[in-house]
């Protein structure tokens, strides 16, 4: 068990974070990287050339890193930091699982509304079920984590309605298969971002999996 009470997934490459200096499975950090002007950049893909710079994908930590130097020590050099870096991490990871949402919608393996996700719960199809943080409680409270699934809910209705394509969305479920694990990988990172959205509705939804 890592930290923040992660799964250690044996077959995902680990790294440092510069700040914690735990060693822990790459999906649960953020990689940074030093542009040519000396700025650091957040590499949410993992696709940008240089020597990367691993942060917990948590606010907190990646605050810290901002504030107290960790960025210019990883990088054995000088280097200029954006205000909002966390913000701009925040939003690239949103917008990166919403993407990813949207493309398993595409292939069939998805769908959204009560009534749909509840009946796949009931058929023990959902891999995934997402929930909106700003839908209410009440509603959400009538479904359920089927065991051996995961729950997130760190997306807005309005995000959460993108991925469909529609205005707003409180309930979604995705099929195993397919990008589902890139989904579950990005929306666990976006809950760390995302601290306000519950970890404690988390825990008490993952402790009924257990």
């Amino acid at each position: 068990m890592s930290r923040g009470g992660r799964t250690k997934m044996n077959d995902d490459p680990e790294r440092r974070c510069i700040v914690t200096r735990d060693v822990e499975p790459k999906a649960g950090l953020v990689r940074f990287v030093v542009g040519p002007d000396g700025a650091i950049y957040p590499d949410v893909a993992e696709k940008l050339p240089g020597r990367g710079i691993w942060v917990t994908a948590e606010r907190a930590v990646i605050d810290e890193a901002q504030t107290k130097g960790f960025f210019a020590r990883g990088a054995k050099a000088q280097v200029t930091i954006p205000e909002n870096l966390t913000d701009i991490v925040e939003t690239a990871i949103a917008h990166r699982t919403v993407e990813l949402i949207s493309l398993v919608r595409k292939s069939g393996r998805a769908v959204c509304g009560f009534e749909k996700v509840k009946g796949w719960l009931s058929e023990e199809r959902a891999k995934v079920l997402l929930q909106a943080s700003d839908g209410s409680d009440r509603g959400k409270g009538k479904l359920w984590t089927p065991t051996g699934s995961r729950w997130f809910g760190c997306l807005t209705s309005s995000e959460l309605g993108l991925a469909f394509g529609r205005d707003r969305a409180i309930h979604g479920a995705l099929a195993a298969g397919g990008l589902t694990p890139s989904v579950i990988r990005e929306a666990a990172r976006l809950a760390g971002m995302r601290k306000q959205d519950g970890d404690k509705a988390v825990a008490s939804k993952d402790t009924k999996t257990a």
